[in-house]
């Protein structure tokens, strides 16, 4: 992962961390992005948008800006050009997108399996992963039939060996919170409780600017 400086919290900005501790995540990530990552139905969005708004930060997902830049539908996308070509075009899109922080950004369930994308994400942003088990992974997405990577005979199977290629990659990302079936707001609790000690961590283990006594 790289390394990103971030500045640290003024006094009044721990102080106001004493009844909002927003206040602190949003002084400590700096210009960064919190990313979302998972698989489909891990709740990227609609838990993602609740995180924003906890944190004051604006929302983006990165699938509605993939149709915005295509003026496509992603199924449409997959339907006319193929999965290659909509990889292609979410890697850019995400690029773009993380120029644009501070900001929660949801990414799409194969985002982060892009190399050049998990550089992007390291190097701007802190990955979170909202991880989930199959069982409650396919109880949502069996409500929305237009998947693209689900389109076939056996939609639990591929969502299963979807899961396993990628969970190995997934574990990679800065954090991991358990998306269960739960009321939105616990999962927003937790997130914000695994950043706040992940970006303290990272405040305390920052190397020091060279002269200046730690």
């Amino acid at each position: 992962m790289i390394d990103q400086m971030t500045s640290a919290p003024t006094d009044g900005d721990i102080e106001d961390a004493k009844t909002d501790p927003a206040a602190v995540i949003r002084a400590r990530l700096g210009e960064r992005s919190i990313v979302l990552i998972g698989m489909m139905g891990a709740g990227k969005s609609s838990v993602g948008k609740r995180l924003a708004a906890r944190l004051g930060l604006g929302f983006v997902d990165a699938d509605h800006a993939i149709e915005e830049a295509a003026n496509q539908t992603i199924p449409e996308i997959f339907a006319e050009h193929g999965e290659e070509y909509f990889r292609t075009g979410e890697r850019k899109v995400i690029a773009r997108l993380l120029k644009d922080g501070p900001q929660v950004l949801a990414t799409g369930g194969g985002a982060f399996m892009n190399g050049e994308t998990r550089e992007a994400i390291a190097a701007t942003g802190i990955s979170v992963w909202l991880k989930a088990d199959v069982a409650v992974l396919f109880e949502r997405v069996k409500k929305r039939p237009t998947r693209p990577l689900l389109q076939n005979p056996d939609p639990e199977g591929t969502l299963r060996r979807l899961v396993e290629e990628r969970y190995p990659v997934y574990g990679l990302a800065d954090i991991t919170v358990l998306s269960r079936d739960a009321p939105h707001d616990v999962v927003v609790n937790d997130l914000i409780s695994a950043l706040a000690d992940h970006l303290q961590h990272q405040q305390q283990t920052a190397p020091v600017a060279e002269g200046k006594a730690p």
